[in-house]
């Protein structure tokens, strides 16, 4: 049976029913060129905090601070300049008046403004003299005193009712307060020659229940704002050359004992202070300045 010509001539012209394969696909771009490694400066890859060791752990030495106590008679000018300073530079401290009670500068030399200590706020006072007579105490420096004191702790503490060796957990923000907890110093300065000695009297009264050693400094420094920032740059000085010693001593002759006033390291810093205030009264002579070794 012969096929139909135009049966053949249709199929010949008819598409083909298979699709055709897609094109493949352009090449990814080129990506950027690889990051060549990070030049690093000598040392760069050392830890910047020198305090830390291998295993994550802060050196005791390298990041050991004394703990400090400011004193003067009204915890108000001299001291809290001293607590200040030491604080900014991250001291634990600690400050307090020897008065019987804060006397400040009234409108006369008869009529002092007179508050308790322990239970009165720098802010209450501020705001009272503030309401008294803001002319007056501000130009004579009170208001301005009174302002930085509000900003370093709650109010006047008096030294001879510290109880020494008892922690302290009410002041966490008071400047200086870190390392203070334990509610003992090793070095008390005073500002004036009449409260070291009541220091020293309180001192003895006491009977030294803790056994701990304290060195006791006073610099004697003038009742008066300019004065008092002069003394704090002074206090600052003794205090980074004592902190120095004592790091001196505990990395030779190991730390063990130290928080309790024990150990070689503790009594090998205990026998360069004296020499070590020596030099530094060479360095502030207008300064005049005592010392002994007492305990808590």
């Amino acid at each position: 049976m012969s096929t139909d010509p135009r049966l053949a001539r249709a199929g010949a012209s008819r598409p083909s029913t298979t699709p055709q394969p897609p094109p493949p696909p352009p090449p990814p771009p080129p990506g950027p060129p690889p990051l060549e490694p990070e030049e690093h400066e000598e040392g760069a890859d050392e830890v910047s905090d020198v305090a830390t060791t291998l295993n994550g752990q802060r050196d005791p030495n390298t990041d050991f601070r004394l703990k400090f106590c400011t004193v003067c008679a009204s915890n108000q000018n001299r001291s809290m300049e001293g607590h200040l300073v030491l604080a900014a530079a991250g001291y634990p401290v600690i400050s307090f008046g020897t008065g019987s009670l804060v006397r400040l500068p009234g409108p006369s030399i008869t009529q002092p403004n007179v508050y308790a200590f322990n239970s009165t706020s720098y802010d209450s006072i501020y705001r009272e003299l503030e309401a008294k007579d803001a002319r007056l105490y501000r130009a004579n420096g009170v208001l301005n005193m009174i302002d930085r004191n509000r900003g370093v702790k709650w109010g006047p503490e008096r030294w001879q009712d510290w109880k020494v060796g008892v922690p302290r957990l009410n002041h966490p923000t008071d400047k200086g307060s870190i390392g203070a907890e334990a509610g003992v110093a090793d070095v008390v300065i005073t500002c004036e020659e009449r409260c070291w000695d009541a220091v020293v009297d309180d001192l003895l009264s006491r009977g030294s229940p803790l056994n701990r050693p304290v060195h006791l400094i006073n610099i004697d420094i003038r009742d008066n704002h300019e004065e008092a920032l002069v003394g704090g740059k002074a206090i600052l000085d003794l205090a980074n050359t004592l902190n120095a010693a004592a790091i001196e001593a505990r990395e030779t002759k190991g730390a063990a004992g130290w928080n309790q006033g024990a150990g070689m390291s503790r009594t090998g810093f205990d026998e360069k202070v004296p020499e070590i205030l020596a030099e530094w009264q060479e360095r502030w002579p207008q300064l005049p300045a005592l010392w002994t070794l007492a305990w808590f």
